[in-house]
């Protein structure tokens, strides 16, 4: 019997320290109680690899004197349009880009079978439709005063004969 009497003595020993909170089962004791704290006011935990500089050589500033403005920089696969010049599918009028884009809206609604679809100062474009095809009448400004041209859904001059229509009809409108 006290063969028994040990073991359950032995067993509510250890029963006692494993829930008594004795440090040797629970851990380290926490330094801060950050864990305790709201969400929103615990401090901010940076992942080891983002708070040092990046070492990526591509990351480093070219040295030497000249630079670039972001006006200079053209996207991949690009090329330097060349000067805006007249042709059958554009043509430069004197005066300032709002001037022009307010006669051009007066010169299409004039020409029949034009609609306007949609058109945007800001941009300096009209979206027409003529005999069921559809493209654009641009203004850019330029050197001689305002480049006018029709550009296809693609984004490339229109030289089709209902464009080149437009544009010519366009030009005798506006020349007056």
């Amino acid at each position: 019997m006290q063969v028994r009497t040990r073991l359950v003595l032995a067993a509510l020993a250890v029963a006692v320290l494993t829930t008594s909170g004795c440090s040797m089962f629970h851990g380290k004791k926490h330094k801060t109680e950050a864990y305790k704290m709201a969400a929103e006011a615990r401090p901010l935990e940076v992942p080891p690899d983002l708070d040092r500089p990046s070492a990526d050589a591509a990351m480093n500033v070219p040295s030497g004197s000249s630079s670039v403005s972001a006006s200079q920089v053209q996207p991949r696969g690009s090329v330097t349009p060349a000067a805006p010049r007249e042709s059958a599918s554009a043509f430069i009028v004197p005066g300032t880009r709002d001037e022009v884009f307010g006669k051009l809206g007066t010169a299409l609604a004039a020409v029949p079978g034009v609609t306007i679809k949609n058109k945007s100062q800001l941009l300096g474009t009209y979206d027409v439709s003529y005999s069921s095809h559809d493209f654009l009448i641009r203004t850019a400004t330029v050197a001689d005063g305002v480049h006018v041209s029709a550009i296809d859904p693609r984004g490339s001059v229109d030289a089709g004969a209902e464009a080149t229509k437009v544009i010519a009809d366009l030009k005798a409108a506006l020349a007056k």
